[in-house]
């Protein structure tokens, strides 16, 4: 794809991960796909393929999964309040960037987003859908794409609903994807290869 979005992207890649490993040892965002890389750096490579300036929000001493993301692309945000979740974490991105024309917010466990997707979602974002989401087969999907009028509800989200107040408030301008993708995460270790 040659399309360039306007908006930050922001990866959220601060999650636990304890279904994947109970013990905690083995982060699933460092697990690698069948191809031999790591679930997140294909991540964070699709949504630098739309945005020029990725945010990736991470947990503080995560310095190996920093560093898989510094070299996909992406600027790193330690932030301690992503152990509240993934609402505190997409706040704490916001706050980063608030000069943002906008944000396309995709998680770090769903690397087989077709960038075909990627771009229809900045697309609409760009073209000033204040929210945007995929639909695959009724269900939504990632990546999420909010305008500068969500700035304030975003920076004010905590806890690990991430953003689904916003969605539960505001209708989001749907783009219907033929790409199951936007719905299947690495959850567990059999995950990895389902692609």
């Amino acid at each position: 794809m040659t399309y360039s979005s306007n908006a930050t992207g922001i990866l959220l890649a601060a999650g636990l991960g304890t279904r994947f490993d109970p013990s905690g040892r083995h982060n699933k965002l460092l697990a690698t796909l069948p191809g031999g890389t790591p679930v997140v750096f294909q991540s964070a490579r699709k949504l630098l393929a739309v945005s020029s300036e990725v945010i990736a929000v991470i947990r503080p001493g995560a310095e190996k999964l920093a560093d898989v993301l510094n070299e996909a692309g992406c600027s790193v945000i330690f932030s301690t309040d992503a152990e509240r979740g993934m609402g505190a974490a997409l706040a704490a991105a916001v706050r980063a960037t608030s000069e943002a024309d906008g944000w396309l917010v995709a998680l770090g466990d769903m690397p087989w987003i077709e960038a075909s997707t990627y771009e229809a979602v900045a697309r609409q974002l760009d073209q000033g859908a204040e929210l945007v989401a995929p639909f695959y087969h009724g269900k939504r999907g990632h990546p999420v794409g909010f305008g500068m009028a969500h700035r304030e509800a975003l920076i004010a989200l905590d806890g690990d609903a991430g953003a689904r107040g916003i969605f539960s408030t505001h209708t989001p301008f749907v783009i219907d994807v033929d790409d199951q993708h936007v719905l299947l995460d690495v959850d567990l270790p059999s995950d990895l290869g389902q692609v």
